[in-house]
């Protein structure tokens, strides 16, 4: 189960919220960092990124990857505070990389990610959450917001 979470991570997150940006910027040649507090969002957002991966791992029993997803609902560390904080944190990050790097282009990019992950969260994951867990997940939707 760990190497399949991993492998989630790399694949997923990791891919939209690191490399695409990475390859982004090198592609555009924005290679000067313009803002550099703009990398304290990239950082935070990594780090809670991470934080969720080991929450849906330990809590969960399970992985972000739609293939192998947590059998428990996860409402531990930062699922107090928002049913989706792995969204939250690759949005921040990829907000971070347009800051850092002053690119109008991955700001454009953020905004459309977020958007997917919206559209992804209210017409997939949720009727999912619902079928799934039942109560549990209505009492929990009830007391935690959606996004912040």
């Amino acid at each position: 189960m760990l190497f399949r979470a991993l492998i989630a991570f790399v694949a997923l997150p990791g891919v939209v919220a690191i490399l695409v940006p990475v390859v982004w910027l090198w592609l555009t040649s924005h290679s000067d960092l313009v803002h550099p507090l703009g990398l304290v969002p990239v950082a935070v957002g990594f780090a809670a990124l991470l934080w969720c991966v080991c929450e849906f791992y330990l809590s969960g029993k399970g992985t972000l990857a739609p293939w192998a997803p947590p059998i428990r609902l996860v409402e531990t560390g930062l699922y107090r505070y928002s049913r989706n904080p792995m969204y939250v944190a690759v949005t921040l990050t990829l907000l971070g990389w347009a800051a850092a790097f002053g690119s109008w282009s991955l700001l454009i990019y953020a905004l459309v990610v977020a958007v997917a992950f919206h559209l992804r969260v209210v017409l997939g994951e949720e009727p999912w959450l619902s079928r799934t867990h039942g109560s549990q997940w209505e009492q929990y939707k009830s007391r935690v917001p959606r996004w912040l």
